[in-house]
Parts: C-alpha cells; structure tokens; sequence
C-alpha cells in the first residue's frame, strides 16, 4: 500500500472516533448487539480479555486475594443503607420489577405481546457494582479480628445504563474484576488500596506497554461514599484521558451502613475498614487507542490473543507439503519457547485465500510478528519476518534458527518500543500552566493536551472550571511531573501550594 492509502478508513487524524470504530471492526473484535448499548465481544477480542484476566488473577493470587462470586441482582434497600453510594449511581441502575411474564393476544391483530406480571415486593437493582451485597456477605462472614483481613476478588459483568455507548470504552454491560477487602486498621486498609494501585500502574505498563500517571481523584471525582481513590490515568492519541482502573479506600462508611464489625484485640466491637478496585474490558479499548494506527490493531505482546502467525506461501501444489510441514514444524518448536514464563503463541494460517490477503487481515488483527514461508525459504532455512511496530512494508530475512533463539526477546523488544512510543507521546503532551489566561485559552484548541497546574482551589471552584470547559482534574499526581521552578501558587487563587493537578478531557 502507498503511504496515501491505508487499510483504515478514516486515519486518526481524519475522524479519530470513527477511526477507533473501524480498528475494532477490521480486527473483528466486537459489534453492537440487539440490546442497546451492549456489544458481543468477538473470539479475538475476548482472547485479549482472557489473557489481561489470566494475568492480573495471578497477582491478585500471589499477593493473597482468593476469588469469589456474589448475585447479579442487589435488593434495592440494599443500596439505601449507603445513601451517597446509591445517589452516586441511582442514574446509571437497571431495575427489575416483575418476575414474570405472560402471554396476551391481540383480538383484533392476533398478535400476542409478552406482559410484565408478578410485580416483586422489593425491586433488584441490576450490579453497577458490589460494595453492598458483598458487604452483607462480610458482615455475616467476620466476628472477631481473626477473621481479618478478608481479601475477595470477583471477576462479573456489570450493568451501568450508559447513554453514549462506545465499543469497550463505555458500554451498559461490561466485563471487570472488582475487589472487595476488610481490615482491621486505617493504616492497613490505606496500605491495600495503594498496594493495588501500584499493581495497577504496573500491569498496564508491562503487560499494556501503556505507560500511565498514578494519582489521587480530587473529592469531586471520587467513587461515590470513598473517603480516598486513587487512579491510574492513561493518555490516548487524541490526548485525551481514559480513567484505566481505580482503587479505593472506604473508610469505615460501609461497614457503618451495613454492620461490618468485630471484635477487637481488646474486647471491643469495632468497624472494619474497607476496600474496593477494579478495572474491565475498558483497558481493551484503552490499548486500542494507545497504540494502533491508520492499518489497524497493534497488540502488545503480553496480550495478544496470537503473538506469531506464520503464513505458507504456496505458488505451486507440488511444494505445498514441504512448506506446511515446515511451517508447522517451526510453529511446534516455537510453542516450547516461552515469552514471560508462558509458552509464546503460535498460528499457521492453512486458509485456502491469497497471501495478500492474510498477511492484511493478519496485520489489521494487530499480531505482532508475522512470519512468511515459501519454496525457497525452505531450502535455504530462512524466514521473512515482518512486525507490527515497524511500516508494513518493512521486511527481515533471518536464519530460522536464529529466529526461534530470539523470538522471545524480539517480542520483548516490541513492547518496548510500543512502551517508549507511548510514554515520549505523553510526555509531550502534557504541558505545565501557572497561568489563569492561558489556562482558559488552551481549551479552545482541537484536541488540547493535558494541562499540569499548581491547585489549592475549592471543589466548587474546580467544578466551574470544568463545567465551563468541559474537562475535569484527572488526578492530583504521585509522580513527578514536569512543572516551571518558579511559582508555588495556585494558578485560580493565587494561594501557595505543592499539590499539581493534572487537567484534560476524557473518554
């Protein structure tokens, strides 16, 4: 393809949200279904959600969480015993009223229409999240500090009613983990939201090769009824910001609400101190607008549902067999090899279609190496290897050998370059402000980077600013990050200050 034409239409630059529509229909990763603002996730794009579970599960596992599951449908009282919990999310709740159905005929039409009958004493709210139903749950489960911590993970759907949905980003069902845990202490529960948080950041940038900006949400941001959350911000190529899992600190307000107490080491009854994290099928979408291009999907490795496919190139049948045989031969040897302690993931491609067009579909799936056999590479013992980090047109001829002792390392070097990529676009576009005039100004661009800001302004003050805007603080960072030496004073009030805030608008 010339440099003009690309396999995505349109590029990034030309209509970014349609562009990130068309990366997930050319990758065959999901499509809408008949139920509004819910998506079927396609074989491809759940094997990229599998692998991010399979992975995280296993830190969850190693640092003591043990998985549970708890009921799709919460009674609705259970949501008001935590008044600011349910206010939080009373717009986005699915609820169930009834418990049957029956059948009525139109007399006159004929037809028969389905009627909602067996309306329910008490409605069920549809999960948009588990705070109180698994909180009933360590209510009964914990008597004494003994029984502490209580570390769960469960892996669910959600429902939250979206009104904009987009493909993986923001739809009314979705995929997550959500962790719940009880402590006996403040500094306890403290130390398992930032232990979380910390996991978060680094799952996302060595599995993801996302590099993000770990921070604390402001009080407007907050989960609702958290005393303290904590964000992993991500920026994507249209310099937006995509909020990519948060961890939270709930003081004691659900134990309160829902009875969570113990007995303490002095004989006391005391309230646990609990937590709450997750992430979901967003970080799909978020690795989708982080690192593809105008010819589609590009997979870290970690997390690519494929990471090698090798393609048979077969102009004539009386070379066929020797080819296949080759291929599957370097396929088996390969699955011995492993790529971060698993065995790195192999495919032949044996379809009866032309090599163009597999190596296109191939590359528009985002697999990082693509791998070309024909007649002659049989003879000579070589490979053609083409990757997903480099132009599509660039090509390596190499030693098979010399190829299965470096395939493991080859991917690594593509998540690195993804990773560095990534973090230099970033780090480019997010600029620091002192000034209230060029604060206001910078909004009026077309895709406006993030703004870094001293900030000791009230929340009402931050909520005019983003109401006015139509951005909001995507966190107060606990990283460095680049601001001018001079001026310690908040660019709104004038008030000295060591607190940055990080400003932009978001998905």
């Amino acid at each position: 393809m010339s440099a003009e034409k690309t396999a995505i239409s349109p590029s990034r630059a030309q209509d970014f949200p349609e562009w990130y529509q068309q990366v997930i229909r050319a990758a065959d990763l999901a499509e809408n279904s008949e139920t509004r603002g819910c998506m079927v996730i396609k074989p491809w794009g759940y094997g990229i959600w599998e692998l991010i579970q399979q992975q995280l599960d296993r830190r969850f596992k190693a640092t003591g969480h043990q998985n549970a599951y708890f009921p799709l449908l919460i009674p609705l009282s259970y949501l008001e015993k935590e008044a600011e919990h349910a206010e939080g999310f009373a717009t986005e709740c699915a609820v169930v009223t009834h418990h049957r159905l029956e059948a009525v005929k139109n007399e006159v039409t004929g037809k028969t229409k389905m009627v909602p009958t067996g309306e329910l004493a008490e409605p069920y709210v549809i999960r948009p999240t588990s705070e109180t139903i698994i909180g009933a749950a360590f209510a009964r489960w914990i008597e004494s500090y003994r029984d502490l911590p209580l570390l769960i993970n469960q892996w669910a759907n959600v429902m939250r009613w979206e009104m904009r949905p987009r493909l993986f980003l923001r739809t009314a069902e979705f995929l997550w983990q959500e962790g719940h845990t009880a402590h006996e202490t403040q500094a306890e529960a403290e130390e398992e939201t930032r232990m979380i948080h910390r996991m978060y950041e680094e799952f996302l940038r060595d599995h993801l090769a996302i590099p993000v900006i770990p921070g604390e949400k402001t009080e407007n941001e907050r989960f609702p009824g958290a005393a303290m959350t904590l964000t992993v911000e991500a920026m994507v190529q249209d310099k937006k910001a995509i909020q990519a899992g948060t961890s939270h600190y709930l003081g004691q307000n659900f134990s309160k609400a829902q009875d969570i107490s113990f007995a303490s080491r002095d004989g006391s009854t005391q309230f646990a101190h609990t937590t709450s994290w997750g992430v979901s099928t967003r970080l799909i979408g978020t690795l989708i607008m982080a690192h593809s291009d105008d010819d589609g999907l590009v997979l870290p490795p970690r997390v690519a549902t494929q990471q090698i496919v090798i393609l048979p190139i077969t102009p004539k049948e009386d070379t066929r067999e020797a080819v296949l045989a080759s291929c599957h031969a370097l396929a088996a040897t390969l699955r011995h090899q492993l790529y971060q302690g698993d065995p790195i993931r192999v495919i032949v491609d044996t379809r009866d279609l032309s090599g163009g067009v597999k190596k296109w579909e191939w590359i528009k799936k985002g697999v990082p190496i693509r791998i070309e056999i024909g007649p002659r590479d049989v003879e000579s013992r070589k490979v053609c290897m083409q990757r997903r980090d480099q132009a599509v047109q660039e090509k390596e001829f190499t030693d098979k050998e010399h190829f299965i002792q470096n395939a493991a390392e080859i991917l690594a070097e593509i998540h690195r370059n993804l990773l560095e990529k990534a973090t230099a676009f970033r780090d480019s576009n997010i600029t620091p402000c002192a000034d209230l005039s060029q604060f206001h100004h910078h909004w009026e661009q077309d895709q406006p980077c993030w703004l870094c800001t001293p900030w000791a302004g009230s929340p009402e003050e931050e909520q005019e600013l983003s109401k006015k805007h139509k951005i909001n603080i995507r966190c107060l960072p606990l990283t460095d990050v680049a601001m001018p030496d001079a001026g310690k004073q908040c660019f709104l009030t004038g008030k000295p200050t060591e607190v940055l805030a990080i400003w932009g608008r978001s998905y």
